[in-house]
This record gives C-alpha cells, sequence and structure tokens, in this order.
C-alpha cells in the first residue's frame, strides 16, 4: 500500500503566479510526497501525490484556470487495475 495514493497533475494558468509561493503553500498545507511546482507567471506545471487531490484541485482553481487535470490511482495501477 502507497502512502500518497493519487498521482495529481494539472496545469494552472493565471497571472502573476509564483511558483516559489505555490511551493510553500503545499508544503505547509497539504499532505503528500513528489512535489513539483514549475512554471513562469502564467502557467504553472503541477505534480503532487496525495490522498487528497479535491484539495489541490480546490487550492489551484483559487490561483487560475485550471486544466489537463489527470488524477491516477496509483495503488490501483500497482495492482494492474484500470482507473
Amino acid at each position: 500500500m502507497l502512502e500518497f495514493r493519487y498521482d495529481t497533475q494539472l496545469l494552472i494558468e493565471g497571472e502573476k503566479l509564483d511558483e516559489s509561493t505555490i511551493n510553500e503553500y503545499f508544503v505547509n498545507h497539504f499532505q503528500g510526497d513528489c512535489l513539483l511546482a514549475v512554471g513562469d507567471e502564467n502557467l504553472i506545471k503541477i505534480h503532487f501525490h496525495t490522498n487528497e487531490p479535491w484539495k489541490v484541485l480546490e487550492y489551484c482553481s483559487s490561483l487560475g484556470e485550471i486544466f489537463d487535470i489527470v488524477i491516477e490511482d496509483m495503488d490501483r495501477q500497482s495492482r494492474n487495475l484500470k482507473g
């Protein structure tokens, strides 16, 4: 069993986005690992393993438009199941 089940990936499009601020928010407010928050002031790519992907979506949508959202259940993948 994985500690953090969901591989959560998405793009945030907005204005004056700051990857350092986003990174810090994740570290202080979410449980998870494998955080990647990279980009520029208009587009940030997020990759994060968590058990609560809906919280990530809620926060990221407060920063701008979110799209290319992928949430994969890594536990199911490890058991060779779909979904």
